[in-house]
């Protein structure tokens, strides 16, 4: 069995792929008629069976996963996968012998849009030093490179790798720089335009010193906010207990002497005339206190005079008694009551 020289093929995942061959096998297809499409499996002392050609016909036990070109006997992955990375053979039969020819198959990702970060900056002496970083979220094996399209400033941006440090001076109003994120099957370019010397760069400059410091402090002052009202909570609540319990209590007697001003009129009584009787008396105590006549006095209160007219006080020595007085002009009497306090 001859053994043909090997190729490398790169295939982008997700999308098709195809396999050719080159004229010379193409001529000894037609020739001898006979061909077919192999494939190395995990199991290296196995190999599958894609598809066979013969006088014209051909079958293939890949449908709806490859598709066979006649015209140049190319085979077709339709949508590439990563298992798709295997050894490919085209072999021709030639009476006693097959030429063989070998297809090696490289899937990759392609590269998604790359991002420029600012992971520094200083301003010192005149000039302005930054640190950028070009990365790409999705890509195999990608590689990153730095240029610019403004050939005056090529030389300050050429630069191989993802990290870029650049100095120059504060003069300079316009710096643009690109960033190319590469792999073998894809490329993709993001600009960066240095217009002065601080984070306030560009659309895609990230990592803020005011975000960082958002993040970490916001969350802080969340918690300590939230601490704050379960502590006050906590310490609340005693407190609402015994001013509840303080509520409950009976209230405390008040012992007070409290001195009621009452102005009394004395009427000399007709002789002949007898004085009519008065259906009920109503005490000093009584007024002051808003307590029924006959109702009984509570236990520690002062006693209520008996039921019936409040005898006339006794005039002070030297002094006239009240119904000896010829005098109708009012008179006012003090007496002294304990009142309960609610």
């Amino acid at each position: 069995m001859g053994r043909g020289a090997r190729e490398t093929v790169l295939g982008t995942l997700g999308k098709a792929t195809i396999l050719r061959i080159p004229p010379e096998l193409q001529d000894l297809t037609l020739r001898f008629g006979a061909a077919v499409w192999k494939r190395d499996t995990e199991d290296p002392q196995r190999k599958l069976v894609l598809l066979k050609y013969s006088d014209g016909n051909y079958t293939n036990y890949m449908q709806g996963r490859t598709r066979f070109h006649k015209l140049d006997f190319s085979l077709e992955i339709l949508n590439t996968k990563r298992q798709d990375r295997q050894l490919y053979e085209y072999i021709v039969s030639k009476g006693p012998e097959e030429k063989v020819w070998q297809i090696q198959l490289e899937v990759y990702e392609p590269v998604s849009d790359p991002s420029i970060q600012i992971l520094s900056w200083v301003l010192a002496n005149g000039s302005c030093t930054v640190t950028l970083n070009c990365t790409a979220e999705q890509g195999d094996k990608v590689s990153y490179s730095w240029g610019s399209w403004d050939t005056s400033t090529l030389g300050l941006c050429s630069r191989n790798g993802s990290l870029l440090h650049l100095s120059y001076p504060l003069q300079n109003t316009s710096i643009p720089c690109t960033c190319t994120a590469s792999n073998p099957v894809s490329s993709r370019v993001v600009a960066f335009n240095f217009s002065e010397c601080s984070y306030e760069q560009g659309g895609n400059a990230e990592l803020r010193t005011e975000h960082l410091v958002l993040m970490v402090a916001v969350p802080i002052a969340a918690v300590m906010v939230l601490t704050g009202v379960f502590v006050a909570a906590y310490l609340a609540t005693p407190i609402a207990s015994q001013e509840q319990e303080q509520e409950h209590l009976p209230l405390a007697e008040d012992n007070a002497v409290h001195t009621i001003y009452s102005q009394v009129q004395r009427v000399e009584k007709q002789k002949g005339v007898p004085a009519a009787e008065h259906p009920s008396c109503t005490t000093i105590y009584a007024a002051a206190t808003g307590l029924p006549p006959d109702t009984a006095p509570a236990p520690g209160r002062v006693p209520r005079p008996p039921h019936g007219c409040l005898a006339e006080p006794s005039a002070p020595q030297g002094y006239p008694s009240l119904s000896q007085s010829p005098d109708k002009e009012p008179m006012t009497v003090y007496a002294s009551v304990m009142m309960p306090m609610a």
